[in-house]
């Protein structure tokens, strides 16, 4: 049986691009490994952050919709990211650096037992930093080093994603008896899943909620893509979900990677997503998010979508 081997990217929906780039690269300090545009709407950007290489795990996605409104807060969303520093003294190092930048923020705290700081992007993006405290991370992952934060309280990648639900109980069935998440804590109104025991560079913390479900604008979560190594278990998944009566996309060449997309009972929309190839398969790692990269099956169209897409710094 295969498993998955935590978080492949997250995605998310931003007004304005540029903005988007000032604080992911200036604020943050990660890298845009690639610009690019949304495969079934070519009309919008899409842009990844992450380390080195984009690497899987590390990353971070916006689809750039101009029309979007504000986000109205509710239940049946995945409603905070998530990411790893190195230690506490980073934590403090972020909140200091938070406040002279006037970024929104908390104090620092705990979160599914680690050291943790609330804050928000300018679009009311909820994340949290979480102290990976000198654990483990992914052989993949691999520093930027051009990073305008220092390297010993650069963002590592992803940590814990929060999910809340109106039905708990739907979503952990999904993530233990299919997915084969292991259940770490669990009480009537909040559980904790990890894909790879101990870590939280695959872990899920699941939270019952009632009231109305969230509407998308600004600064949501449009979807949490999770880890497999190549086609052939991608097939494999792409069985099990179909078995377990949800309705698979089947399997989606991106290009960068294969995929599919299902939505649990909760109406959570999952992508599973290989690997490989990785955003150097067009490009070389120097290059990396420097100018507009498409797919082959978009390129012929080239010159239409430059056209109707604002510059990009």
């Amino acid at each position: 049986m295969y498993t998955i081997s935590g978080h492949h990217h997250i995605s998310m929906i931003t007004k304005n691009a540029q903005i988007n780039h000032q604080f992911y690269q200036r604020v943050l300090g990660l890298r845009r490994v690639k610009k690019t545009v949304n495969q079934d709407d070519p009309s919008m950007y899409h842009l990844f952050y992450g380390d080195l290489t984009g690497s899987a795990g590390t990353e971070l996605s916006f689809f750039e919709m101009p029309i979007a409104g504000r986000t109205t807060r509710g239940t049946n969303a995945i409603t905070q990211i998530g990411l790893l520093v190195p230690s506490f003294e980073s934590l403090i190092f972020w909140k200091t650096r938070f406040e002279l930048l006037g970024v929104k923020h908390g104090e620092i705290t705990t979160y599914a037992g680690r050291d943790a700081l609330h804050f928000e992007d300018s679009e009311g993006l909820r994340m949290i930093l979480l102290n990976n405290n000198g654990e483990e991370v992914p052989e993949n992952w691999s520093a930027w080093e051009d990073s305008i934060v220092e390297q010993k309280h650069r963002i590592l990648g992803m940590g814990t994603i929060e999910i809340t639900v109106r039905y708990l109980h739907r979503l952990a069935k999904t993530l233990k008896d299919m997915l084969g998440y292991a259940e770490v804590s669990r009480s009537d109104k909040e559980a904790i899943y990890q894909s790879v025991a101990g870590q939280s560079f695959g872990e899920i913390v699941v939270k019952q909620k009632e009231g109305p479900s969230e509407k998308p604008g600004k600064g949501s979560i449009h979807h949490l893509a999770i880890r497999v190594k190549n086609e052939d278990e991608l097939r494999y998944w792409d069985e099990v979900v179909k078995e377990r009566g949800f309705e698979s996309t089947g399997i989606v060449d991106r290009f960068y990677f294969q995929s599919l997309y299902f939505r649990e009972s909760n109406g959570i929309l999952f992508e599973i997503a290989t690997d490989g190839p990785g955003f150097t398969a067009d490009s070389t790692v120097e290059a990396l998010g420097k100018i507009l990269d498409l797919p082959p099956f978009l390129e012929e169209r080239r010159a239409e979508i430059e056209a109707k897409l604002a510059p990009l710094d």
